[in-house]
C-alpha cells in the first residue's frame, strides 16, 4: 500500500495511506535536554537505539487493552518489524494539546508549585493540559480557557479528563504489578469523525515517569522491566 509523508514529528513520522487511514513510524529520537531524557521537555535531546521499537510495543500492549475495555483510541494494528502503527483519522484539539495525569509532585509541576508542595508528594490523579508550542514552552491552559478559545467544548473536556484518569489507572496498575510506581504520564487526545474524544499518539515509556524503590527508571530500562 502506498504511503505519503504528511508530517515529521519529534519522535514519530506520519504517513497518509491509500485506504484513508494513517501510518505512524516510530523513531529512536527522545525528548530531553543536554543529552538527558525528560518526557516534559519540548525538544529532541537525544537518540536512544531501539527506543522506537519498545515504545511501539508498549503502545500496542496498552492500546489493545484499552480497546478491549471499550475505551476509544485511534489504534487499528501494528507492524513491529517495520516499527509502524496504523491508526484511524483523528483531529487534534487546536494545534495540539498535551494532557498530563500526575500521581506524584515532580518535574514541572513541582518547579511551579514548590511553595505549596513537597517533591514526590501524592497527587490524586491530577490532570492538567498544555498547548503543544515549543516557542512558548507548552503553556498551561485551563478548562475555561479551552472553552473560551473554542478548542474544546465543556463535554469534550470532561470526557478527556475522565478518560485520562481511567487510562492512567490501568497503566499504573500494570506497572504496580511489576513493582514499578507511576509518577506521571502524558497523553494526547483528539476526536474522530463522529466528534467522539479518542486517545491518539502513543502510550510508551518515553511519555511517563516511573520509579522503582524510590529511583527513577529510564525509558529503555522501564521497557525491559515491563516486558520481562
Amino acid at each position: 500500500m502506498e504511503k505519503k509523508l504528511v508530517y515529521t514529528g519529534k519522535t514519530k513520522d506520519v504517513f497518509a495511506l491509500e485506504n484513508g487511514n494513517y501510518l505512524l513510524k516510530f523513531k529512536d529520537d527522545c525528548t530531553g535536554k543536554d543529552g538527558v531524557f525528560d518526557p516534559g521537555e519540548n525538544s529532541v535531546g537525544l537518540k536512544i537505539d531501539g527506543v522506537g521499537d519498545v515504545n511501539l510495543r508498549m503502545s500496542v500492549y496498552f492500546f489493545e487493552k484499552l480497546n478491549a475495555a471499550g475505551i476509544k483510541t485511534h489504534y487499528i494494528s501494528a507492524d513491529l518489524a517495520d516499527t509502524t502503527m496504523e491508526v484511524i483519522p483523528a483531529k487534534p484539539f487546536g494545534k495540539g494539546l498535551e494532557v498530563i495525569c500526575r500521581h506524584k509532585a515532580v518535574g514541572s509541576f513541582y518547579r511551579r508549585y514548590s511553595d505549596y508542595v513537597e517533591e514526590g508528594a501524592d497527587l490524586d490523579a491530577y490532570v492538567e493540559m498544555t498547548f503543544k508550542n515549543d516557542a512558548k514552552g507548552d503553556p498551561l491552559v485551563t478548562k475555561d480557557g479551552l472553552i473560551a478559545l473554542g478548542v474544546m467544548t465543556d463535554a469534550q473536556y470532561d470526557a478527556t479528563k475522565e478518560m485520562t484518569q481511567k487510562i492512567t489507572a490501568i497503566v499504573a496498575d500494570d506497572l504496580k504489578a511489576k513493582g514499578l510506581i507511576l509518577y506521571d504520564i502524558k497523553f494526547e487526545f483528539g476526536y474522530n469523525a463522529k466528534g467522539e474524544v479518542i486517545l491518539i499518539d502513543e502510550i510508551a515509556s518515553g511519555n511517563m515517569r516511573v520509579y522503582k524503590d524510590g529511583k527513577y527508571i529510564d525509558p529503555m530500562t522501564l521497557s525491559k522491566l515491563f516486558f520481562a
